[in-house]
Formats: C-alpha cells, sequence, structure tokens
C-alpha cells in the first residue's frame, strides 16, 4: 500500500484560478472513459493520463481524463523501486472539447540494463533511508531522488526512471489554497547530480496528481 500511495504521488496538482476549455473528465481503472465536459482553470489543457503499476506482481492499470498545465503535457516514463515499476503515459490537446488522444506507454522491459540506483520509500517525511538498491530496467537511465508535499501530506521515493521523467524537473502549484510542492534531483550512471529545475508551470507523477 505504502508503494502505491508513492506511485499515485508523482502526479502533479491542477491549477483552479479563472476558467479556459471546456475538456472531458472521467476516471476509470481498465479502459479509456468517458464523461461530462466542464470548463477548465485557465491556462490548463484538455488531457488524458493513463497508468500501469505492477508491485509484487499485482498490476493496477488507470485512465483519467481531465484539465491539464502544460507541465503534466508530453509524459511518458517509466519508474522503477525496489518492489514495483510503473509506466506512466499522457497526452493533450489545445482547443475547446477536443478529446486528448490515448496516451501509449513505453514498452515493458523487466530485464535489467546493468544500471543499479538507491532505492527508499517514506510516507510522512521528505526524506527516507536507503537501505536497499534496485536494478533499474530499459530506458531508465537515470537514478531520481523525488520528494512531494501537498498540504500535510509528505512523501519521499528513490528509485530509477527515464530521463524524460528529469527533464520536466521541479513543480509548485496550488489548488484550493493547498500547495503541492515537488522536488526532483537526479543522478546518471556515475552518480553524479544533475539538478534539473522547470519554472512552475506540471505535476502530478506526485505526484501530485502528475496523473490522477
Amino acid at each position: 500500500m505504502t508503494s502505491m500511495i508513492v506511485i499515485l504521488s508523482l502526479h502533479a496538482a491542477l491549477i483552479v484560478t479563472g476558467y479556459g476549455l471546456s475538456c472531458t473528465q472521467c476516471t476509470s481503472m481498465t479502459s479509456p472513459c468517458s464523461g461530462e465536459r466542464r470548463t477548465c482553470p485557465s491556462d490548463t489543457l484538455c488531457g488524458s493520463s493513463y497508468s500501469e503499476t505492477v508491485i509484487n506482481g499485482e498490476k493496477v492499470t488507470s485512465f483519467h481524463r481531465s484539465c491539464f498545465t502544460s507541465f503534466q503535457c508530453d509524459i511518458k516514463t517509466t519508474i522503477t523501486g525496489k518492489q514495483e515499476i510503473s509506466r506512466i503515459s499522457n497526452t493533450c490537446c489545445r482547443s475547446d472539447n477536443c478529446t486528448p488522444a490515448v496516451p501509449e506507454l513505453l514498452p515493458l522491459t523487466p530485464e535489467a540494463n546493468g544500471m543499479v540506483c538507491p532505492s527508499c520509500i517514506s510516507v510522512g517525511s521528505t526524506w527516507c533511508k536507503i537501505l536497499d538498491t534496485t536494478q533499474c530496467t530499459g530506458d531508465e537511465k537515470m537514478c531520481i531522488a523525488q520528494t512531494t508535499q501537498r498540504g500535510s501530506f509528505k512523501v519521499a521515493f528513490r528509485g530509477c526512471a527515464t530521463k524524460t521523467l528529469c527533464d520536466k524537473g521541479d513543480n509548485s502549484e496550488t489548488i484550493g489554497g493547498v500547495t503541492t510542492k515537488t522536488n526532483l534531483t537526479c543522478f546518471n550512471g556515475g552518480m553524479s547530480v544533475q539538478k534539473v529545475v522547470l519554472t512552475p508551470a506540471i505535476v502530478c507523477l506526485v505526484f501530485l496528481k502528475f496523473f490522477f
């Protein structure tokens, strides 16, 4: 359960100021969904998010359509911890009443690629003690250290990810007066720290609802 909370926390928050596009809002655990169209906050787009998480052999999928910030758009990544691997993909469209394309997940590559990253999870804290490592797979060429705070909720995660997630960087957004902050530090294969920062725009794989 802790691992699932962490994966879901890797999704970015939504902004609720002003009004903009009319977009479908719906959630499904199994397939693309349909629902009512609602007016979105200004400076947001219509988005679709699809995720698949496998924890200790148990697979959970989720499909979500809603209003996305530009930070949440065009994401396709995998994230691996000691006991879980998650594939996440987001798409967006930029016109009123448009329907975002159904996101396609990166291919599942269970074979280790030779890279090893520190691994830990902590709920209720922005720090986790590294007691183990995890084998990265596929295109996961970065080690990540991610923390997310939303109100009093805090979570810390370390593991493997693709560079596409690192390119998104840090994020801070406010919804209903509650601010969600996601801090992401990425390390390359040589373990040299690469701090990637993005002016708040996504967010949230925190995460979050990157992904709802």
